[in-house]
C-alpha cells in the first residue's frame, strides 16, 4: 500500500491524498510496469492490474495513483453494491421558504421542497478530477458497474435525477481510472462484462522474479537480504512443487520474514521456532482436502492389503 492521509473537498466524500509508501520497493520490473501504466493513463485510457493473490495489484495502482499527484477515490467491489453506492442518491429534503410583506396588511409566503443529492465516490471523482482506484471491482455485480461504460468512453456521468441540469456531470479532464482484479478468485466473484473490458488497458500481473521477491521481504521486514534469501527460497520451492490449495504468495514471505526479525531468529532448519514459523504460515495452504484425501484412499487400502 501506500501512506494515505484524508482530504476532505467541501460538499464531496473525503478523498485520498497518497504518496509512495518508505519501504516500497522498485525494482527494474515494478518501474517498468508503473512506466507502463502512467503512459496509458496519460493518453487518457483507464488501466486495470488483473492478477492472483499476493502479487501486489493495490500496492501497485496506489504507487501509480501517487504518480499522478491528485486526490484518491478508493473503492473496493463489493457483491451488495448497486449503482447509487458508486454515484450517489437522493437523500433528505432542501426546504426553501419565501415570505412577502411589501404590503404590511398582506402576508404572502411560498414554500417548497426539493429532494437534496449527495455525490459519492465515482461522482465526486468525475466532478473534481481526482484518480479513481477501484479495487477488486470483479466483486461487484455487473449492472452496478453499467455506468461506468458512458464514463469511460464518452467522458459523460449520468445521474439518475428529477433535474435536467443536474442529469448529466461532464466528467473532468484530469480524471482518470485503475481498477484491479483477481480472475483466480472462485467465491464472490463476477466475470466483468465486455463492454467494461473493452474500455481498459489490461496488464496481467504475476509473481515477481526471485530478486525482487528478495528486495521486498527485506525492505518490509527488516532482516539482511542475505538472511531473506533463505526464506524467500524456501516459499518459492513450496510454490514450485504445487503441493497446496491456495498459492503461498510474496505475503508469506514477508509474514515469516517480520515474526523472525522481531524474535530474533536465524532463519534456519536449526532453529526450531523458525521452522514452527514456517509451517504456522505454509501448511495451512497444503493440499489436504476432501478430494485429496480420496486421491490417497486407494493407495492406502491396497497397501493395508498387502
Amino acid at each position: 500500500m501506500t501512506v494515505a492521509e484524508r482530504t476532505v473537498v467541501e460538499g464531496t466524500p473525503a478523498a485520498l491524498s497518497v504518496r509512495p509508501r518508505p519501504d516500497f520497493v522498485e525494482t527494474p520490473a515494478i518501474r517498468e510496469l508503473t512506466e507502463r501504466a502512467l503512459a496509458y493513463l496519460a493518453a487518457g485510457f483507464p488501466v486495470h492490474f488483473r492478477g492472483p493473490a499476493g502479487t501486489g495489484k493495490t500496492t501497485l495502482a496506489l504507487h501509480v495513483a501517487a504518480q499522478l499527484g491528485l486526490p484518491v477515490m478508493l473503492i473496493a467491489g463489493d457483491e451488495e453494491f448497486a449503482t447509487s453506492d458508486l454515484i450517489g442518491g437522493q437523500y433528505g429534503y432542501h426546504y426553501h421558504k419565501v415570505v412577502d410583506r411589501f404590503i404590511h396588511t398582506v402576508l404572502k409566503y411560498e414554500e417548497d421542497a426539493t429532494r437534496r443529492w449527495v455525490d459519492h465516490r465515482l461522482t465526486s471523482a468525475c466532478r473534481n478530477g481526482f484518480t479513481l482506484v477501484y479495487d477488486e471491482f470483479t466483486r461487484s455485480r455487473p449492472e452496478a458497474n453499467n455506468v461506468l461504460l458512458a464514463v469511460l468512453e464518452e467522458q459523460l456521468l449520468v445521474l439518475p435525477t428529477m433535474s435536467r441540469e443536474d442529469a448529466y456531470v461532464k466528467v473532468h479532464p484530469d480524471f482518470r481510472a485503475i481498477f484491479t482484479s483477481n480472475p483466480q478468485e472462485y467465491a464472490g466473484v463476477h466475470e466483468a462484462q465486455d463492454a467494461l473490458s473493452d474500455r481498459l488497458v489490461t496488464i496481467d500481473l504475476d509473481f515477481y522474479d526471485r530478486e525482487t521477491e528478495i528486495e521486498i521481504t527485506a525492505a518490509r521486514s527488516g532482516l539482511p537480504p542475505a538472511e531473506v534469501v533463505r526464506i524467500v527460497d524456501v516459499v518459492r520451492d513450496f510454490r514450485a512443487s504445487g503441493e497446496y490449495d491456495q498459492t503461498p504468495t510474496l505475503r508469506a514471505c514477508v509474514m515469516i520474514a517480520k515474526v523472525s526479525a522481531m524474535q530474533g531468529l536465524q532463519p534456519t532448519a536449526q532453529d526450531p521456532r523458525f521452522v514452527r514459523i514456517c509451517l504456522d504460515l505454509l501448511e495451512s495452504k497444503t493440499a489436504f482436502t476432501s478430494q485429496a484425501r480420496e486421491r490417497r484412499a486407494p493407495t492406502q487400502d491396497a497397501a493395508q492389503s498387502d
